[in-house]
């Protein structure tokens, strides 16, 4: 029961930062072909709608996650949606390049908000674990804004890949990649204590090395101009933290 309440509290937590991303975004969600039909846009939802059914969801989530979880974990997942919702929507988004990084926060607080359900506290397997996703989202999602980045830019969005050149974002998504892999290997030695072991290290370092290997190769055909295919790195982003996390589940249980 308790993972179940956790997953649908996180679940509409999450619902209600997108639908406020929406609503705030949908001046530009109209200049961008893979955004320009959203609901918002297209006037399937009218912007009240949206703003009712966003309150909704967080006084939903908040409420669900303060009852059957802890209070800890309903006011992360608060922040999480303001954090989401307002400063990097409304700020973050429009106004730097490092904006990513500054998104990071709460693309990786479902980590934390889980820790907190089960335990009422943060300990340091949860944020090594945090660490983990959010240096993730830098190579993850600059290869999704490298395939539109005509989009951003046609949305005077500064996202990484609009202001530089392709080879600056090529050299920091492989810095970001090795650093995600280090300190996915931390927690071998810090959640020895929640039985993270060999089980987990050997697959971390192995899926590791795959993720750094695909980052490499966005480089080199960068380097080597012509057609860069930066969804590659895109679709090995997803698979490598999925299978991490598996590999976090399935050593810890055993």
């Amino acid at each position: 029961s308790l993972l179940l309440f956790t997953l649908v509290g996180g679940t509409l937590a999450a619902g209600a930062a997108n639908v406020f991303n929406c609503y705030f975004d949908r001046d530009i969600d109209r200049l961008m072909h893979r955004t320009q039909k959203r609901p918002l846009v297209i006037g399937a939802v009218t912007p009240r709608a949206a703003l009712v059914f966003g309150a909704l969801l967080t006084v939903s989530s908040i409420v669900l996650l303060a009852l059957t979880t802890t209070l800890l974990a309903a006011a992360l997942a608060a922040g999480a949606i303001f954090y989401f919702a307002v400063l990097y929507t409304m700020v973050f988004k429009r106004h730097t390049r490092r904006s990513t990084e500054f998104g990071g926060v709460p693309g990786a607080a479902p980590v934390l908000i889980g820790w907190a359900a089960v335990t009422g506290s943060l300990d340091w397997p949860a944020v090594v674990v945090f660490g983990v996703v959010f240096c993730w989202q830098m190579p993850h999602f600059w290869a999704l804004a490298m395939r539109f980045k005509d989009d951003y830019a046609r949305a005077d969005v500064p996202m990484l890949p609009v202001v530089t050149t392709a080879l600056s974002v090529g050299r920091q998504t492989v810095a970001w990649a090795w650093v995600t892999v280090a300190v996915s290997l931390l927690l071998w030695p810090v959640g020895a204590g929640y039985g993270i072991g060999l089980g987990y290290a050997i697959p971390a370092a192995l899926l590791g090395g795959w993720f750094v290997l695909e980052s490499h190769r966005l480089l080199s055909r960068i380097k080597r101009g012509g057609e860069t295919k930066p969804m590659q790195l895109f679709h090995v982003s997803i698979s490598y933290l999925a299978l991490l996390m598996v590999a976090i589940v399935v050593d810890g249980i055993v």
